[in-house]
């Protein structure tokens, strides 16, 4: 008999956002993959939670990920923890499902909090639409092409950062977005909570000679569509030369220019012809 693998949200600061059945699954399970067993082992130690722990994080995912995978196929039930939020997103759990799901093993989600989401609420800025960035490379040529790609994203923007590299990574955002809303969101849910809404240029200031501290979701706004430029009686005669030098006698070519625009044949064609006397 196969066992299961539980996706298990944990609190990303407040200990009072586990859910009841957090609790229960992590209670109930053979044994916990974790990213890090200290972290985790100081949340079961708060609940009353005796489990074995193994250590599960983003240096080892292969081998204690073959090693997880065949102790579920095996019949053990093991729950999936991050240090904080939501495991499987920008984290290496998602590699224990893509191989759970590939043999068949059952996968379920037991929903907690999440950093992205908890700060996108609070931001201020458009909630309809959003895409999850997660945290920028580091290696320059592959973080500039995402920012690139990133900055026609008409959707609001999530990001993750440290705090060592917050700075610089404001100032790409400023250089390649130019002068957005962003929402700054540090330490959700601790003691230290804040929350500064305010704009790629001004955000950029505030860190350059300020040392950060806590972890960061940065919420940018996303491109503003451009209104379409109104079409001018100009282009409409350009519409009709173009046509003439295709073949196409004046009148009927704007004739045909007329009914691409909002200008009737004879504005243009007198147009054409005003513009053939000067």
């Amino acid at each position: 008999m196969r066992g299961k693998l539980f996706v298990v949200g944990t609190p990303i600061g407040n200990l009072g956002d586990i859910t009841y059945r957090a609790v229960e699954t992590l209670s109930s399970v053979d044994f916990i993959a974790a990213e890090d067993t200290r972290v985790t082992q100081k949340l079961l130690y708060h609940f009353g939670i005796k489990k074995p722990l193994v250590s599960y994080h983003e240096h080892n995912r292969k081998t204690a990920g073959e090693s997880i995978v065949a102790r579920i196929a095996a019949g053990e039930s093991c729950a999936v923890v991050t240090d904080a939020g939501m495991p499987c997103i920008s984290d290496p759990g998602e590699d224990l499902v893509k191989s759970c799901a590939a043999l068949g093993i059952s996968v379920e989600a037991v929903p907690g909090p999440s950093a992205a989401v908890s700060a996108l609420s609070v931001s201020g800025l458009d909630t309809a639409k959003f895409a999850f960035e997660g945290f920028l490379s580091t290696s320059p040529s592959s973080r500039a092409r995402t920012l690139e790609r990133a900055a026609e994203e008409q959707r609001t923007l999530i990001f993750y950062e440290a705090p060592h590299k917050l700075s610089a990574t404001l100032s790409d955002l400023y250089s390649h977005f130019g002068d957005r809303k962003i929402s700054i969101c540090r330490e959700l849910t601790k003691l230290h909570e804040e929350v500064i809404r305010t704009t790629l240029s001004e955000a950029a200031e505030i860190y350059r000679g300020e040392k950060p501290r806590g972890e960061f979701v940065l919420i940018v706004e996303g491109k503003k569509e451009e209104p379409p430029r109104e079409e001018t009686l100009s282009d409409a005669v350009a519409e009709a030369k173009r046509l003439s030098d295709g073949g196409l006698k004046p009148s009927d070519a704007c004739r045909e220019a007329a009914k691409r625009s909002r200008f009737t044949k004879s504005e243009i064609y007198s147009a054409l012809l005003a513009e053939k006397e000067s």
